[in-house]
């Protein structure tokens, strides 16, 4: 695959991981819990980084946001800074990465000097896409410590779906910017010009050869004398 297709797959890969994490960053849906109040009445209640909700057997959904930002667990808070970094870093990465294009005439015209705007592109999608990698795992992993903790009194969730799609987003925003480093090379130092090359061996050897040369001469002529 020559060098443009390869960059515009991988920042098409890439802008479609950060989709997915845009996606799952206003999800109400990063944990689940199915509870039955009654025979009569069951309940599911879900929540996200926003907004909790709860949802009936008829089909109605009741969401609310929070109310404080200092009332959320610290991990909350870790996480929705963290996702919005995420967004922030994957604008930044396809606006620079749009420059760093080689069929696109705007920014610089040189080849190298794109190459390396392509390479800061590439870089800034995989800092974006672990951003949220780390937030995904971190809201996971606290809700497996809470369901399998014993000791735990609250509401016992489960990984909602929008954990998989911020999953998702975090690997393809990594592996187009992954992509997008690849597809920037060094560029060849040319060679020196101007630069004598002396070939050492050769003028001895000719030196050597003429001496002796006139040396035998010298000795036949005296032999025939």
């Amino acid at each position: 695959m020559t060098r443009t297709p390869f960059q515009v797959c991988a920042l098409l890969l890439a802008m479609g991981g950060m989709t997915c994490v845009l996606v799952s960053t206003v999800s109400t849906r990063w944990k689940v819990s199915s509870s039955t109040a009654s025979i009569i009445t069951s309940t599911s209640v879900f929540e996200g980084l926003w907004m909790n909700c709860v949802g009936t057997s008829t089909g109605s959904v009741q969401c609310k946001k929070f109310s404080s930002l200092f009332s959320l667990a610290t991990y909350v808070q870790a996480c929705r800074a963290l996702m919005i970094i995420s967004l922030i870093l994957g604008l930044f990465a396809c606006l620079i990465s749009l420059f760093g294009l080689k069929c696109t005439k705007f920014g610089s015209s040189d080849e190298h000097t794109k190459g390396k705007i392509a390479l800061s592109g590439g870089l800034i999608f995989i800092i974006a896409g672990l951003s949220c990698l780390v937030a995904v795992s971190w809201y996971a992993a606290t809700i497996t410590q809470e369901f399998f903790n014993p000791l735990y009194g609250g509401i016992k969730y489960e990984l909602g779906p929008a954990l998989y799609i911020g999953w998702a987003g975090s690997l393809l925003a990594i592996l187009g910017g992954s992509f997008l480093c690849c597809s920037f090379r060094k560029k060849k130092k040319p060679a020196k010009k101007g630069v004598y090359k002396y070939n050492y061996p050769e003028a001895p050897d000719n030196e050597f050869t003429q001496f002796k040369e006139r040396k035998d001469t010298a000795s036949t002529g005296r032999a025939y004398v």
